[in-house]
């Protein structure tokens, strides 16, 4: 029986990062990862520009300006952003200046249109301006070559708007993998049908896909099939030439409709464990198709998501090449007491907020779902401690 740790290992030591790349609109790329570097091919800005709105001219000119003694100058031009002024400013001359607009040839700074009188021939300077005291160097943001964006990086609003800033549109990003989802059972029914006697609702499935989609992947596929070991390979045999993870739930434990062992020795596949040391989702299975991973999870709803965050998520941060799959564990305080013996390594139900976390209230049974509703994290209790007390401290795994 593995731990956990050794379980995502070895099924990262089956796979490799996904090389395959696409081309995107820059509009449509946040939450992929980038497959290029992002360089300056210019230095940002790309000329001395005005930080604000008033008159660009030379500092010396206003060193005694005063409210009481103002300095008077000859406006020469007027540029706006987008515009170059021509010529080159003079002792005793400015030029009116917008927020953004190219300093003029022969000014060092800019004073703000509220320290003037706002005049269009001739201005009145009221509060002097230091040389480059309103002056936004040329190369101030970045310098050309400079290595803004790595490979690998992943793309939110702010890289976005780096690559915009760099003239990257489209970019290369690093394709998705390909997931199937799989329920198993002949009690399943899918949501929206009549449910029969003897029959559930399918969950996990919607669970799974749901989170999938919920951290940036749409499942390429996601269905159910019967308790049946040839209908069940030949569904995943077929998934298998068109996806790089299968994942299923249901019928991995020993009992007569327990189908998933059956269904590997059909496909031929190679067997790459079986059970991992956690309650609940012991009966983990795993194994390998040709080039494709596949990872059967239990039919208890819980189970099913306990083993999907710290053995699924993990698996696909790696495949995927996006870190923020890999789930982030911190430290907190336990605020309730939860007193049942691990025996195993348990995950429960929890909220952790600044440091503090509450177990959550409810069925902590492997088949429950419900409780799960509002959590955010699991809290790990180690087999040696015998439940866990208001105070102790204890790991926590976001969600």
């Amino acid at each position: 029986m593995l731990q956990i740790e050794d379980a995502v290992r070895c099924l990262q030591q089956q796979m490799q990062p996904i090389t395959k790349t696409q081309n995107l609109p820059l509009l449509t790329a946040a939450g992929w990862i980038l497959a290029q570097e992002g360089r300056a091919m210019a230095d940002q800005p790309p000329f001395p520009r005005s930080p604000l709105d008033g008159y660009a001219l030379r500092g010396q000119d206003t060193e005694a300006a005063s409210k009481e003694a103002p300095v008077c100058l000859q406006v020469v031009g007027r540029v706006y952003a987008g515009e170059v002024f021509p010529g080159q400013i003079k002792a005793g001359e400015a030029v009116r200046i917008m927020t953004g607009a190219p300093i003029p040839m022969g000014a060092d700074t800019v004073v703000r249109q509220e320290d003037s009188d706002y005049g269009q021939e001739q201005v009145l300077i009221y509060k002097g301006s230091r040389p480059y005291e309103n002056y936004c160097f040329q190369g101030e943001d970045y310098k050309k070559d400079s290595l803004l964006l790595q490979k690998g990086a992943k793309l939110g609003g702010c890289e976005i708007a780096l690559a915009a800033s760099l003239g990257m549109d489209p970019v290369a990003v690093y394709q998705k993998p390909k997931i199937a989802v799989i329920s198993t059972g002949d009690e399943l029914t899918k949501p929206g049908e009549k449910l029969m006697p003897g029959k559930i609702y399918d969950s996990n499935r919607y669970w799974i896909s749901g989170r999938l989609a919920e951290l940036g992947i749409l499942a390429s596929y996601s269905g159910q099939c019967k308790d049946e070991p040839e209908e069940m390979a030949e569904c995943i045999r077929r998934l298998s030439e068109q996806t790089d993870l299968i994942i299923t739930t249901g019928g991995v434990s020993v009992g007569e409709k327990d189908i998933l062992h059956e269904v590997i020795r059909r496909l031929s596949a190679r067997q790459l464990f079986w059970q991992v040391n956690v309650k609940p989702g012991a009966p983990v299975l795993a194994a390998v198709l040709d080039q494709t991973l596949l990872i059967c999870l239990s039919g208890n709803p819980f189970a099913a998501a306990v083993n999907f965050e710290l053995i699924v998520r993990p698996v696909i941060g790696y495949l995927s090449r996006d870190k923020s799959w890999i789930p982030k564990r911190k430290k907190v305080r336990l605020e309730n007491d939860y007193r049942k013996p691990a025996g195993a390594r348990r995950f429960l139900r929890g909220y952790e907020e600044d440091g503090k976390a509450w177990v959550a209230t409810g069925n902590h049974a492997a088949g429950a779902l419900s409780a799960m509703a509002g959590c955010n994290c699991l809290i790990e209790i180690l087999p040696q401690q015998a439940g866990a007390v208001k105070g102790d401290t204890v790991w926590a795994c976001l969600l």
